[in-house]
């Protein structure tokens, strides 16, 4: 099994020098002075090299080592033109075609998704974000001109109209936003509630932020179409059904009948309870009664 593999087409190379095409033993032998026998496996081919001066070519031989499938040995070998030695120029593993490889390498900065930070962690900025701009440039957006120089000094960036809209449609599609199911389930939007505290700017007619304690909400942006159950007008329009009747479960009026009204007292309560508990339960059959009848 390792010793079949496909090894990646080359670009059209220059033909191949005999004596380095016959040197697959030589090859094999500087291999095996470096990684051992027992990692190699057959020879697959040998490839020409471009070379400015003399010959070169690669002898690729199948890898036999745990987890590397589809990997393969490359012996790089050359010789100039007027000698008849072979000399070895380095043995590396490389991936063939298929093989099995690590990853694309992620800066750790690209990698973090919302909650990873924490008390203490720092992002690096980007200065290529394209969310942001510098604060000289005009954003479009009259609040943010507005806020862009306070106390003579300004912000050294801003967002951009990408950054708002990239935003917008992150808070839209979240657990804020109006398509959330507690905001289907909503008596009415946020829109309308006297707790919402709509945003400044062009991001004013979309979002605000909830100021009810209440709401699962509180104190976080929610879109003008969200809702939940804390809205403020849901109180004064809602019907409180009265409570139902229940059955008393200990009814102790057929044992003052006739007799003054008194609070009871403990023992009598007891009393009280032992026989309406007696009356509601059937006798037991005594041992006896039963071993009469057989």
């Amino acid at each position: 099994m390792h010793d079949t593999l496909d090894v990646p087409e080359s670009a059209p190379a220059p033909d191949i020098d005999a004596r380095l095409a016959a040197a697959v033993g030589i090859a094999r032998d500087a291999l095996v002075e470096d990684v051992g026998s027992g990692s190699i496996g057959e020879h697959v081919d040998v490839v020409a090299e471009p070379t400015g001066f003399g010959y070169a070519a690669t002898h690729r031989f199948a890898a036999k080592v745990d987890g590397y499938v589809g990997w393969f040995w490359a012996v790089s070998v050359s010789r100039a033109p007027e000698r008849d030695e072979v000399t070895i120029d380095e043995t590396v593993l490389l991936p063939g075609d298929g093989a099995l490889e690590v990853p694309e390498w992620v800066p750790w900065a690209q990698r973090l998704q919302p909650g990873d930070l924490h008390p203490g962690d720092l992002v690096p900025s980007d200065p290529e974000d394209e969310r942001l701009v510098p604060g000289y440039i005009d954003s479009d957006d009259p609040a943010v001109e507005d806020l862009a120089w306070e106390l003579g000094l300004g912000r050294e960036r801003v967002l951009s109209r990408y950054g708002r809209l990239d935003a917008a449609a992150r808070w839209r599609g979240g657990a804020h936003g109006g398509t959330s199911a507690m905001a289907k389930h909503a008596p009415a939007a946020c829109g309308t509630c006297g707790f919402y505290l709509p945003l400044a700017g062009s991001m004013r007619a979309m979002f605000g932020a909830c100021a009810n304690e209440i709401s699962p909400a509180d104190g976080a942006v929610v879109a003008a179409d969200f809702g939940c159950g804390a809205h403020s007008q849901a109180t004064a329009t809602e019907e409180f059904a009265p409570e139902p009747d229940r059955e008393l479960i200990y009814d102790t009026a057929e044992f003052e009948r006739g007799a003054p009204l008194r609070p009871l007292t403990a023992p009598e309560v007891l009393v009280a309870v032992r026989a309406i508990f007696a009356q509601r339960t059937p006798p037991k059959k005594s041992r006896l009664s039963r071993s009469k009848r057989h």
